[in-house]
């Protein structure tokens, strides 16, 4: 699943398509936008992600100073400079060291040029009292298929959803904590939300009571009487985020859903996530499905969401048609994201 980190990479060196004085460096499926003749392919260097706040020093060592995002000028985030999407900055490794200190390719340098994963403020909406439910709670965060570009073979079968703008959300249930609602930052720190009237205006809570028999009917289907269960999904509408689709109000689309001890159970085929929760939840709209073409998944990232909603969608994440795992990072499901959503104005990540 996702990690937030900063790694040493061999850089490949590519043409800026606008610009005689820019280049593009390449991380896998990555590109930052660097000055021409800073970097020659082969070079070695660190890849500070979107998201990373980062030190004073770093910021005027790169000669960044009140460029960055954030009101202090110090988040990465992703730009369109001349035309070229530019996600993330490079550090450079000089002499095979960085601050001193050898490095190579894979080494993790995060605590090195100390940057740290931006977090934002949590709206009253998605705060509440919590209760510890320690080991029953599913960690899910989907990387990036431009970290893993190899991945998927051409021709594989996959199935393509769009990635909604919203709040994560997992409803479940649990033989030892009962019933579970949680956020993906909460559920990252093994709580959840009581059910209880302190908790009635909260966003999540919101979400059970609505579908609270509908979840009650999907477990009778799909798992037994006292195994654990998890249906996880995306809370958007007006009021969660920026991107609202057309809903005046919260609703609710499921991506996955969850049987058995978090770590030790299985998630469902979307075959058996469409069969299991028929006629009970919406999912997420399907883009496509079929075999997987690189070039494809790229026009399926842009565009228009697929929902009733004159504006543009966050993206797409392609999956398998049957389960697998990755060696790398686990379970196979990827996220691609737009370039346009990425570099909007005035865009929200709430969690």
């Amino acid at each position: 699943m996702a990690t937030f980190e900063s790694r040493v990479y061999a850089l490949g060196v590519e043409a800026h398509p606008n610009a005689d004085r820019l280049e593009l460096a390449a991380i896998g499926g990555f590109r930052c936008v660097v000055a021409k003749g800073e970097f020659q392919s082969g070079d070695q260097a660190a890849y500070i992600p979107e998201g990373a706040v980062c030190p004073d020093w770093l910021i005027a060592e790169l000669g960044l100073e009140g460029k960055l995002a954030g009101s202090k000028h110090n988040r990465v985030k992703a730009v369109k400079l001349r035309g070229a999407l530019s996600q993330g900055l490079v550090y450079p490794v000089r002499d095979g060291c960085i601050r001193g200190r050898e490095v190579g390719i894979g080494d993790d340098v995060t605590d090195l040029l100390e940057i740290v994963k931006y977090e934002p403020p949590i709206p009253i909406a998605m705060q509440g009292e919590v209760r510890p439910v320690f080991g029953a709670t599913p960690h899910y965060d989907i990387e990036n298929i431009k970290k893993y570009p190899d991945e998927f073979q051409d021709g594989e079968s996959v199935v393509v959803t769009e990635k909604l703008h919203g709040s994560w959300c997992c409803l479940g249930w649990h033989p030892e904590h009962g019933e579970i609602v949680t956020s993906k930052g909460m559920a990252d720190q093994g709580k959840a939300l009581f059910l209880n009237d302190a908790n009635a205006n909260n966003l999540y809570v919101r979400t059970w009571h609505v579908h609270a028999e509908a979840f009650a009917e999907a477990r009778a289907r799909l798992a037994a009487p006292e195994q654990a269960f998890y249906i996880l999904g995306e809370v958007y509408g007006r009021g969660v985020q920026d991107l609202h689709y057309g809903e005046p109000n919260p609703a609710f689309a499921v991506f996955d859903a969850y049987i058995g001890e978090p770590g030790k159970g299985r998630y469902l085929t979307f075959s058996e996530l469409r069969t299991g929760l028929d006629s009970l939840f919406p999912l997420v709209p399907v883009v496509y499905e079929g075999p997987f073409g690189a070039a494809q998944l790229a026009e399926l990232t842009d565009g228009q969401t697929s929902l009733k909603a004159d504006h543009i969608r966050e993206g797409v994440v392609v999956r398998p048609q049957e389960e697998r795992a990755s060696d790398e990072f686990g379970r196979v499901v990827l996220k691609s994201v737009s370039g346009d959503y990425l570099t909007r104005r005035g865009g929200t990540e709430f969690n």
